[in-house]
């Protein structure tokens, strides 16, 4: 696989607590130079960020993030707010206590209001995989599929787990074919990506892909 075909998949990530707009800037700058699919940055940055890259790169911000035990109202809020700012695609964390709990429905029906409220823009849904048994991830990758949203997503990257190449396998045997695949948290490697792209993926929400490249390039590997 092509590097060139691994960068374009990757939503180039930086959500730390302490992020400047220095480093969203680098992040903006590095996705922009190396053909990403995305930059996932905090929503306070979005609409600063939009206005810095405008057409170059899209924008996409977490809501509900990290936890996911915000209200569907402030979920929605957190939505609208972030396409009103510029959000071109939006990941939201589910509630995972209302899905340990069999509150299936609850589930479904946040995800879509939440879609409702990206008013058109692309709706990416996490379900924090490290958190959930296999039946759990099964029972979500229906849900997800019958929701309306564009992508079901691995992880936030701040629990106790990433992605896993047998999470992304269990999503491919899954999902609905509509419904895309996002891998994020723990991509460690070139090898990781594409192992994650070749089993279904069709994104990686990383930071560490582009640090490696510019790594490479810097010791003229």
């Amino acid at each position: 696989m092509e590097l060139s075909d691994i960068l374009s998949k990757v939503d180039h990530t930086v959500l730390g607590q302490a992020s400047t707009w220095a480093d969203i800037k680098t992040l903006c700058d590095d996705a922009i130079k190396y053909g990403c699919a995305s930059v996932c940055l905090p929503a306070s940055f979005v609409k600063r960020a939009k206005e810095y890259v405008g057409n170059k790169m899209k924008i996409c911000t977490v809501i509900g993030f990290p936890n996911g035990y915000n209200t569907t109202a402030v979920k929605c809020f957190e939505a609208s707010e972030a396409v009103k700012d510029g959000a071109d695609e939006i990941d939201m964390v589910i509630n995972i206590g209302a899905l340990k709990d069999g509150d299936y429905d609850y589930v479904l029906k946040e995800i879509k209001e939440v879609k409702k409220s990206c008013c058109g823009k692309l709706l990416k849904v996490i379900i924090e995989t490290c958190l959930l048994t296999e039946e759990e991830k099964i029972r979500m990758c229906e849900i997800v599929s019958d929701s309306g949203a564009d992508f079901i997503k691995t992880s936030t990257g701040f629990s106790t787990g990433g992605a896993t190449k047998e999470d992304i396998a269990l999503f491919a045997s899954h999902v609905k074919p509509h419904l895309k695949i996002k891998a994020a948290g723990g991509i460690a490697s070139l090898k990781d990506a594409e192992d994650m792209l070749r089993l279904g993926a069709s994104r990686l929400g990383t930071s560490r892909i582009v640090k490696i490249v510019k790594n490479e390039e810097a010791h003229g590997y």
